[in-house]
């Protein structure tokens, strides 16, 4: 397991789109089909990684207590599910099922799109407003494995609640996890900074 942080990268950026399948219905899914009416979260999560199975569960529970506001929560997971079975597209979708994600899980087969929005590890939080404007780059709260700091999704409900009430959104840390598992030969350049 090899910890690293969100890339820092200026705010403001417009979301990459994509068209990526979600396992658990076998349907296609876009950007702009998937997309809140006051803003989206985009986070690159995986089944195995030791850090998002820290948080998942609250992840679910702040998803479900934000949808109902208009804000839209797409995961998406760019691992490299050869050498990581356990993140391979059945197992998504059995773990979708197992948690009630209340958002589509996708697969990034390419990694094109992790690729397009810079992200580093999972998870890798971004929230973006209702023109898909990023307003948010990074963790989702203070707690790791072993920290013993508990787990409230504060970071990332500071970050929607301005959103909501049309402030900026301060202060923000980046996110630390498991690096995403790249395919040989296909790291991004930004990933050896």
């Amino acid at each position: 397991m090899v910890a690293v942080h969100t890339l820092a990268i200026p705010l403001g950026f417009k979301a990459p789109d994509f068209a990526l399948p979600e396992p658990l219905t076998g349907k296609t899914r876009t950007l702009d089909e998937l997309k809140g009416e006051k803003g989206t979260v985009v986070v690159f999560m995986c089944n195995h990684c030791p850090y998002v199975k820290h948080i998942i569960d609250k992840l679910v529970e702040v998803a479900r207590e934000y949808i109902p506001r208009g804000i839209a929560f797409i995961a998406v997971n760019s691992n490299d599910v050869d050498n990581y079975p356990e993140d391979a597209p059945d197992k998504m979708a059995r773990w979708a099922r197992e948690k009630g994600f209340p958002f589509p899980y996708l697969y990034d087969e390419t990694q094109q799109v992790a690729k397009a929005y810079r992200a580093m590890c999972t998870p890798d939080f971004d929230v973006f407003d209702a023109d898909l404007r990023c307003v948010y780059r990074g963790r989702f709260d203070a707690s790791t494995p072993g920290n013993n700091q508990p787990v409230t999704g504060e970071d990332l409900r500071r970050a929607l609640d301005a959103l909501l009430e049309g402030r900026i959104v301060e202060p923000q840390h980046p996110s630390i996890g498991c690096n995403i598992k790249w395919k040989s030969g296909n790291e991004p350049e930004y990933f050896n900074v």
